[in-house]
């Protein structure tokens, strides 16, 4: 009995070494993992600690604005209220928007594309779940925060163009940036972050974007920010506000003149080629871009037929129809086939082999001189012009004056409008036909296959008028105006053109004198100088005049003639052209209306005499003689 005790006490001695030196190793391993964590490790876990306590959050820089010549803003920033959903911090995505929806409307198809986002990004990475939210809702969810992880309020800015629809083609507008540009810049990513996609936006993205900044922010666990560290972030770097020519209320005039017609307006300071105005109609709304338009309002804006998203002023492209006709006149005067005085008669038509080619005038003009055939528009006299020069010299005037040529004004094209001034190589490549005389005779009236656009008008009128070789911009011009090459054209020739079309305007029998006094628009004593222009859309048969098909206004709208008016001010020193387009507006004498109310706006607030030394120096054209 005794010995079985003795056994039993050394088994248990046994038993307690055995677990006191197990303890005593447990103990000293917790102990060594103790020290590595508080000791050798503690730089590590602080670092970690931090991590989890405090980030940086990328600041997107304030966007610069985009301004007319006196300052008002076309493109500024607003203040928005944002949400913001992190993977990372919401666990499971659909049921932080799920809590979210309590709050405000969100419906499932919205929730499906808003998780589609977020597989697509980073887990690290905010998306947007709403934008330019009203305060009340804004209010409302931050209240609620503790039961959003993952859901981040934000305050920040959003595009905003103050009158939309006056400066939509030349602003253009901004989207958030396709996922593929990431790569460049991780700024894109960031869900307030516009880029210019086009117009002015698009073109002077480098200087309006700026440079990102980085704020430094204390969170708690479910992301929630809880203060702002601005003494160790980086400050973001405001894009610069781009200036440009165009002048605010006489855009905002050509706006109004052009009304609810389809058409374009170039209003060009002819002594520095500044643009004032760069009017499109119909118009569109940009601020509908900012945050993502629909597809069904793109597809009704894209398949309107006025085409509302499409600059007309700068890449439209229209026969020039009779505002050729001052070219034609200098041309033929500088190559010596017309006295000015010589008289050519018109009796409605001219005969070319088996085909009668005919005046816009049934009955004719009688015999008209250089004068009086640009003051009627005269097209037998300018069939005759045309045949004279031929069409190498004839073409060689188009393309001096602007017509052909690609103009980099400082906007971005879809395509390059260079138009088109056919000729024997064009349609022998083309149709593999020869050039025969009557398609002399057509581009000799500007029809045929000769395409402008109202840009190229425009600068061809600022030519005529100035004989120098005006370049359009939208660039300010800063120091002295440029000094632009004269044409080289013989002065007596030039002033003989300029005093036709001023007849067009101002005598008896002009073909814009009667629509233009009858409007009693006052230029306030200074003369304008013009020609009228009626591009062909459809020649009405002689089947369908003897069925009663007489009238422009009898065709449906897309078949009638396209109505020009190009015109200059004042005709003693001229400053401002203006070109008018409108589209299938049947005659050019109702594009002379517009093309006048903006010219009176011109010259009466005359917008380029902020530098007094540069209106001095507008004086008669300088040319060669």
């Amino acid at each position: 009995m005794r010995r079985d005790k003795q056994e039993a006490q050394a088994q248990f001695n046994r038993r307690s070494l055995l677990l006191s030196g197990l303890g005593a190793g447990a103990f000293a391993a917790l102990g060594a993992r103790m020290y590595g964590l508080q000791v050798l490790e503690q730089d590590a876990y602080r670092l970690l600690s931090e991590q989890n306590q405090f980030n940086f959050r990328l600041q997107p820089p304030a966007r610069g604005r985009l301004l007319d010549r006196f300052g008002e803003p076309l493109a500024e920033n607003r203040e928005s209220y944002r949400l913001m959903i992190v993977r990372d911090q919401a666990g499971d995505p659909r049921a932080a928007l799920e809590r979210l929806s309590r709050y405000m409307p969100l419906s499932e198809t919205r929730i499906d594309r808003i998780l589609r986002a977020v597989a697509r990004t980073s887990r690290f990475t905010p998306v947007t779940v709403a934008e330019d939210l009203d305060w009340e809702t804004f209010a409302r969810i931050n209240l609620h925060l503790p039961d959003l992880p993952g859901i981040t309020p934000d305050v920040g800015e959003v595009r905003t163009y103050p009158r939309p629809y006056d400066f939509a083609h030349v602003t253009g507008y901004v989207q958030a940036a396709p996922p593929e540009a990431a790569n460049d810049d991780p700024l894109l990513l960031h869900p307030g972050f516009r880029i210019g996609r086009t117009g002015a936006e698009l073109q002077h993205e480098d200087e309006l974007r700026g440079s990102a900044g980085q704020l430094k922010v204390e969170v708690n666990a479910t992301g929630r920010v809880m203060r702002e560290i601005p003494e160790q972030s980086i400050p973001s770097v405001p894009g610069r506000d781009v200036t440009l020519t165009l002048d605010a209320r006489a855009q905002r005039t050509a706006m109004e003149a052009l009304g609810d017609q389809s058409g374009a307006a170039i209003g060009l300071d002819v002594i520095t080629g500044e643009i004032l105005v760069l009017a499109s109609t119909p118009s569109f709304d940009p601020n509908a871009f900012v945050l993502g338009i629909g597809q069904d309002a793109f597809a009704s804006l894209n398949n309107n037929p006025y085409r509302p998203l499409f600059n007309k002023a700068t890449t439209g492209l229209y026969a020039p129809a009779s505002t050729v006709k001052v070219m034609s006149s200098l041309a033929a005067l500088e190559h010596g086939v017309v006295d000015p005085e010589e008289t050519i008669y018109c009796g409605g038509h001219t005969r070319l082999g088996n085909r009668d080619f005919h005046c816009w005038r049934r009955q004719g003009h009688g015999r008209v001189n250089m004068h009086e055939a640009v003051k009627g528009s005269c097209d037998v006299y300018f069939y005759e012009m045309a045949n004279r020069l031929g069409i190498e010299r004839y073409n060689e005037m188009l393309e001096s004056c602007g017509l052909g040529q690609f103009f980099d004004i400082g906007l971005p094209y879809p395509r390059r409008a260079e138009g088109l001034v056919p000729g024997p190589a064009w349609k022998r490549a083309r149709r593999n036909e020869p050039w025969t005389t009557g398609d002399t005779f057509n581009v000799g009236i500007g029809q045929g296959a000769l395409l402008s656009s109202p840009l190229q008008l425009a600068v061809m009128t600022a030519r005529i008028a100035t004989g120098r070789r005006v370049i359009p911009t939208l660039s300010p011009v800063s120091g002295a105006p440029p000094e632009f090459e004269s044409m080289g054209w013989t002065a007596e020739h030039l002033s003989e053109v300029n005093r036709a079309m001023s007849g067009v305007v101002n005598e008896p029998g002009g073909s814009a004198y009667w629509p233009l006094q009858t409007r009693g628009i006052d230029l306030e004593g200074i003369q304008m100088a013009g020609k009228t222009g009626t591009s062909q859309v459809y020649s009405i048969s002689a089947e369908e005049r003897a069925a009663g098909l007489r009238d422009q206004e009898d065709l449906p709208w897309r078949l009638r003639n396209h109505g020009l008016f190009v015109c200059y001010a004042p005709v003693a020193a001229p400053r401002y052209a203006v070109t008018v387009v409108l589209e299938h507006g049947i005659g050019g004498t109702r594009a002379a209306v517009p093309a006048q109310a903006i010219l009176r706006d011109l010259v009466r607030r005359d917008p380029s005499n902020t530098r007094p030394d540069m209106y001095a120096s507008a004086a008669r054209p300088v040319t060669e003689g």
